[in-house]
């Protein structure tokens, strides 16, 4: 089993008109055996910028409060809030900073940039990004979510269709991967709110 496997995890992003969704699963497990069913794996940096860390837990703990560490300092020499393009760029760099032995993470970025232009990115554990204009997905189920996310996916969604599309996909996902599950995390972000929502599913 890989190192990323061990925690097991699902996360997605996806986009839609001026708003995007990112979701995750709430299992944190060790191997097979099921340690807590409400791990939050989707942090958020500010109102329009979120970030998911899947793979091992504990770096992803640790990653993301260096995340906020530079983030604060950011916004206190800039006195603004960063760009999803910009963090995206921040967390390649910390990432292959360590690329000698690199935290055991697979980052996806969502935000919205200039004129609320949904921004999604994923990269591996030494910060090779790739960008996409639909959506993005990580984690010990992104075989399964590819086939959903590809074949329920279409462009230009309203937030509350995103929302079910990208609920959809995430749930019917974990319930191939034995690793990952026992109910979903989405955050819907739009320019003007934030709704977070806890799902529901299988608890096997």
């Amino acid at each position: 089993m890989s190192i990323f496997e061990y925690n097991g995890s699902a996360l997605v992003a996806m986009v839609g008109k001026n708003c995007f969704a990112i979701a995750s699963d709430r299992r944190l497990g060790v191997q097979l055996q099921t340690i807590a069913t409400d791990f939050p794996r989707i942090y958020k940096i500010h109102d329009k910028l979120f970030i998911g860390l899947s793979g091992l837990g504990t770096d992803a703990q640790t990653l993301y409060q260096r995340l906020v560490f530079r983030n604060k300092l950011y916004q206190l020499r800039e006195e603004r809030d960063m760009k999803p393009e910009t963090f995206a760029s921040l967390v390649s760099a910390i990432l292959y900073e360590k690329r000698f032995g690199p935290y055991f993470c697979q980052p996806v970025i969502a935000g919205l940039g200039d004129e609320d232009k949904p921004f999604i990115c994923t990269m591996d554990s030494i910060g090779a990004k790739e960008l996409a204009k639909d959506f993005v997905v990580a984690g010990t189920a992104s075989e399964s979510l590819y086939g959903a996310c590809e074949s329920m996916f279409k462009p230009d969604l309203e937030p509350e269709e995103l929302f079910e599309t990208v609920s959809q996909a995430l749930l019917s996902s974990v319930d191939r991967d034995c690793l990952s599950g026992w109910g979903g995390h989405v955050y819907i972000v739009t320019p003007t709110e934030v709704k977070e929502r806890i799902l529901k599913g299988r608890m096997d």
